[in-house]
This record gives structure tokens, C-alpha cells and sequence, in this order.
């Protein structure tokens, strides 16, 4: 594990992005929430949250980060039968909150394929990624084609 004992706290954010392909028929049951196994918008909300709280249990020697907000948001889009997932990570430490930001967003889109995987297995999960982060050293990160 990289030694932080010497940088200072500071304000850290991150947001990262994702989405779950999922085609027409499971995308409609998940919009009129009619699948068997729940409310998949909220319960991957959820999955991410408890997700990004288990970073550094789940990655090998990734930095225990004190998150002071998780955010996980997800957006049907019903042009493409997808759900966007966005999550928004803060902390106050030596360390930032990228893998916790990118954590969230992948555990809700895996929520999101094992709740829907009755209806297909021809579901994708794409383009995860980090947005934008701000804080330490390294100073703060934009992602280029973002608006």
C-alpha cells in the first residue's frame, strides 16, 4: 500500500459514470417495475451506496477512505433500453475517492444485471468511468468530452 501518512487532508471528490444495457423487454419491466425480484432502480441505488462503503475491502491496497457523502443516481434511458448510473463521492483525507466513486457505480450496475439476468443474459455493462475529481496533490481532473 502506497504510504499517505504525509500528505494532508483535504477536500476530495469524484464522479464517476457507467451504464447497463439491458434491450427492450427487461428495460420496460424495470421502467413499469414489474420484475420478480423488486425495485431494481432503488435497490441498485442502495447496492452502490453499501458498494463504495466496501472499496478498500474490496480492491487489494486500496486506502480505507472515511466517505463523508455517496451518492448513486440512476437514469433510465428509454431510447437506448439503458440505465445510466452516476455516483458522487466526498471524503476529508489524504487520500481521494476515485475507486469509491467507481466502485458504486460498478456494484449498481451489477445489481442492476443480476436482478434483470431472468429476463436476458444479453445485457451490457459499458463505458464505466471517471467524470471529473477534485482535490490532492494531483490537483483536480475533468474528463474532456463532458459538457
Amino acid at each position: 500500500m502506497v504510504d499517505v501518512s504525509a500528505k494532508l487532508d483535504s477536500v476530495r471528490t469524484a464522479i464517476a459514470i457507467g451504464k447497463v444495457i439491458l434491450g427492450h423487454d427487461a428495460f420496460q419491466k424495470v421502467k413499469d417495475n414489474t420484475l420478480r425480484k423488486g425495485d431494481v432502480v432503488s435497490i441498485a441505488q442502495i447496492a452502490g451506496i453499501m458498494g463504495a462503503k466496501e472499496t478498500s475491502r474490496l480492491i487489494p491496497l486500496c486506502h480505507a477512505v472515511q466517505i463523508q457523502s455517496i451518492d448513486v443516481e440512476l437514469t433510465l434511458l428509454e431510447i437506448e433500453s439503458a440505465i445510466e448510473i452516476r455516483s458522487f463521492a466526498k471524503s476529508l483525507g489524504p487520500t481521494g475517492v476515485e475507486m469509491e466513486a467507481l466502485t458504486a457505480v460498478s456494484i449498481a450496475a451489477l445489481t442492476v444485471y443480476d436482478m434483470c439476468k431472468a429476463i436476458t443474459k444479453d445485457i451490457t455493462i459499458d463505458q464505466i468511468h471517471l467524470l471529473a475529481k477534485t482535490g490532492g496533490a494531483s490537483g483536480d481532473y475533468r474528463k474532456q468530452d463532458i459538457a
